[in-house]
């Protein structure tokens, strides 16, 4: 079984830089896609960015640039950097993992299978 338990939410200033974590477990070496996502009340999630385990980085447009995804395989543990925040980035962010055979575009929340329970992340004027 996968689980995935994020933490570093918190509060930051319009233009300051936060950093979330999120414990992967039970992927071994297999090749999963790891992702975070984002929402706010009232919306949609939102693809923020995500890697494949053996592969390559995508980011959503809104967040080149700004934000940036790596991983840890032995501490097993996926990072999202964030800099120069907006309040528009305020949200809950949750990391998500699909395994090998999944399918469907790594932006699509609905064909991800674990999920974690979230971080909130504010951002204030």
């Amino acid at each position: 079984q996968v689980y995935l338990v994020e933490s570093g939410g918190g509060s930051v200033q319009a233009g300051g830089s936060l950093r979330i974590s999120c414990s992967v477990s039970g992927i071994g070496d297999r090749s999963f896609f790891l992702a975070w996502f984002r929402q706010s009340p009232g919306t949609q999630r939102e693809a923020v960015g995500g890697l494949y385990t053996h592969g390559p980085t995508y980011y959503t447009d809104s967040v080149k640039g700004r934000f940036t995804i790596s991983r840890d395989s032995e501490k097993n543990t996926l990072y999202l950097q964030m800099a120069d925040l907006k309040p528009e980035d305020t949200a809950t962010y949750y990391c998500a993992a699909k395994g090998p055979g999944a399918g469907g575009f790594w932006h699509d929340w609905t064909t991800y299978r674990y999920w974690g329970q979230g971080t909130q992340v504010t951002v204030s004027s």
